[in-house]
């Protein structure tokens, strides 16, 4: 069985990815994301290259092979419905779930989780509208349709879909403005000079500086 700090890894690569769209990742972004030494995470490559984990290319980064990938859907998959499992049957908020999810994730079996999968209706997204792995490594709604709120003109009538930025802190100033998934916006001013994006919530204006905003992905309605 692979052990904690494997399975960690691997996830990060994955999200990694994700996030940027790209096959490779940098060992200081994985560095960064897991809150551990350049050296440290190097070491660790090198080790999970030998098991056919990844490959790693000093200097250009690090990518997962078919193994490690599957992995890392595997954590994912356990991560997010857990995180969903909080939220609906304890109430919990999804600014309190990500903690728990990180621990838990690696004590639960795989039989548990899908249990919890076909309990909670076999959905798409986690609280924070991230894809859920299925059982077979698919994920049921990739998001491709989905776009930043700096890409967004002004007038577009938008929903919010997906949180990149999922911090307790950020999650918490978005709860209290009113900005949570499925919340219905109108973009009333989107300025890459000024760095800002400004947006309608029930008439109400709500300033958004440009980083926080590209943190959130929504849904086009209409123009």
């Amino acid at each position: 069985m692979p052990s904690l700090t494997v399975e960690n890894y691997c996830k990060a690569i994955f999200q990694l990815g994700q996030r940027s769209g790209m096959e490779w990742v940098a060992t200081g972004q994985l560095a960064t994301q897991l809150g551990v030494s350049p050296g440290s995470v190097t070491s660790m490559l090198k080790a999970l290259a030998e098991s056919a984990l990844v490959e790693y290319r000093p200097y250009e980064g690090v990518r997962l092979t078919r193994s490690g990938g599957s992995l890392a859907l595997r954590m994912v998959r356990r991560h997010r419905l857990i995180e969903l499992f909080l939220v609906r049957t304890l109430g919990m908020t999804w600014d309190e779930v990500h903690d728990e999810a990180e621990h838990m994730e690696h004590a639960v079996s795989d039989s548990l989780i899908d249990r919890i999968d076909e309990f909670l209706g076999r959905p798409d997204a986690d609280p924070h509208g991230d894809p859920i792995p299925s059982a077979d490594g698919e994920l049921r709604k990739d998001g491709a349709e989905l776009q930043p709120l700096t890409e967004c003109p002004a007038g577009a009538r938008v929903r919010v879909a997906r949180i990149l930025d999922q911090g307790s802190d950020f999650l918490r100033f978005l709860t209290e403005s009113g900005l949570e998934i499925g919340t219905e916006v109108m973009i009333r001013q989107s300025s890459r000079e000024a760095g800002i994006v400004s947006v309608s919530i029930d008439e109400q204006s709500l300033p958004l500086g440009w980083p926080a905003a590209g943190q959130i992905l929504v849904d086009r309605i209409s123009v």
